[in-house]
C-alpha cells in the first residue's frame, strides 16, 4: 500500500485562521471566549527610607464609652422572683438546713447544694466539707436533726430563717437568707453557730 503526500502548504496558505498574523485575542473573541490581562496586585515595591517616614496612616484617639448605660446583668442576669410565684419556705428552709449540716460534717457531697446556695456560699460549704472529711472518724454516724425552724419576711421575695439542729450530739444553729432568683430560693447568706 502506497501513501499519497499530502500538499500542508497549499491547505494552510489558503485558510484565513492560519496566518501567522492572526492573534490570539482575535481567535478566542471568535470563539466566544474574550481573553482579559490579569490585574497587577502586587504592592508598589518602596525604599526603607519612603517606609519609614511615610504618610501615617488616620487612627482615632479615644472612643466614647458610656459607663453608666443599661449594662449586661441588669438583662442577662439572676431576675428577682416574686414570693407569691415561689413554693413555701419553711419546709425547704429545714431540708437546707439538714442538708448543709450533712455536707458540713462531711456525709453528703458538697455538690448535692449547688444548686440551692449563691457561688461564694457554696465555696465555704464545700472548703468546710473537705476539712471535715479528712478529720472524720471511721464509723456510722448519725444524720442531722432539724428541731426547729422560724422564718421571717422582710421584704418580697427575700426570706430570713433560723434553724435548731441536732448534730453528732450538739445542738446547732443555723441562720439562712433566701432570696428568690430565677424561680426558686436561693441561699445568699449562711451562719453557722
Amino acid at each position: 500500500m502506497t501513501r499519497t503526500p499530502t500538499n500542508t502548504s497549499s491547505t494552510s496558505s489558503t485558510s484565513p485562521t492560519a496566518s501567522p498574523a492572526a492573534s490570539p485575542a482575535a481567535s478566542a473573541a471568535r470563539d466566544g471566549f474574550t481573553v482579559r490581562r490579569i490585574p497587577q496586585t502586587a504592592p508598589r515595591i518602596i525604599s526603607a527610607d519612603e517606609a519609614w517616614h511615610g504618610e501615617q496612616p488616620y487612627a482615632q484617639d479615644a472612643l466614647a464609652l458610656d459607663f453608666f448605660g443599661a449594662r449586661d446583668d441588669e438583662e442577662f442576669g439572676r431576675q428577682p422572683t416574686r414570693t407569691s410565684q415561689l413554693p413555701d419556705p419553711a419546709p425547704l428552709v429545714g431540708q437546707l438546713a439538714q442538708a448543709i449540716m450533712e455536707v458540713v460534717s462531711g456525709q453528703r457531697p458538697a455538690p448535692q447544694l449547688i444548686r440551692h446556695t449563691a457561688p461564694t456560699i457554696y465555696s465555704v460549704i464545700a472548703r468546710q466539707a473537705m476539712v471535715a472529711g479528712r478529720r472524720r472518724e471511721p464509723g456510722p454516724r448519725r444524720p442531722a436533726i432539724v428541731r426547729r425552724v422560724r422564718v421571717c419576711e422582710p421584704a418580697d421575695g427575700i426570706i430570713e430563717a433560723c434553724a435548731v439542729v441536732v448534730s453528732h450530739g450538739r445542738v446547732r444553729a443555723l441562720a439562712l437568707r433566701l432570696e428568690g432568683l430565677d424561680g426558686r430560693w436561693l441561699v445568699t447568706a449562711l451562719t453557722i453557730g
